[in-house]
């Protein structure tokens, strides 16, 4: 016999309002451009600088289909030590993918833009991890990022003005 005050009430699950049809490499570079020099142990750390860029662009429509994105990450990864530089990483990790029915056009542009890139960092990471450890250096280990407040970030103007735009109404 269960105890009714045991028992937790059901969960609201809904399904994520996003398909991703395929993930994908669109490009990846690694520049080791004073190796075997740079590769010698040294007591002064390594400076890494990561810059982190997304897009939305739209694929052409299938008639029957439905509208499909393409969400590009761009990582590009930096490191020196003094004036020299190590290596430089850049990858350009892409998924296709479509929005569930009932999702709102205004909410669409944040929802590519923020989940998305949060759901394909991690295979980019490893991928930009992998080429560092093949080009002679340690793993390159980056942090998790904050796809919601880079996308408030690049978009503040634009969000700014909508929300006085709402404000007169």
């Amino acid at each position: 016999m269960t105890d009714a005050s045991t028992q937790s009430a059901p969960l609201d699950v809904r399904p994520m309002p996003l398909t991703i049809h395929a993930q994908y490499v669109k490009d990846v570079s690694f520049e080791n451009p004073n190796a075997p020099h740079s590769l010698r142990p040294s007591a002064d750390k390594p400076e890494i600088k990561v810059n982190v860029n997304m897009e939305l662009n739209g694929l052409p429509e299938n008639p029957g289909s439905p509208q499909m994105y393409e969400v590009s990450l761009r990582l590009r990864c930096a490191s020196k030590r003094g004036d020299t530089t190590l290596f430089v990483a850049e990858i350009e990790y892409a998924a296709a993918v479509s929005a569930g029915e009932g999702v709102a056009q205004e909410t669409m542009h944040p929802l590519m833009l923020i989940e998305v890139p949060r759901l394909i960092f991690p295979f980019a990471r490893q991928i930009l991890g992998d080429l560092t450890q093949q080009a002679g250096y340690p793993p390159l280990l980056i942090g998790p990022i904050d796809f919601q407040q880079l996308y408030i970030q690049r978009f503040a103007p634009d969000l700014q003005q909508k929300a006085d735009e709402m404000a007169r109404a």
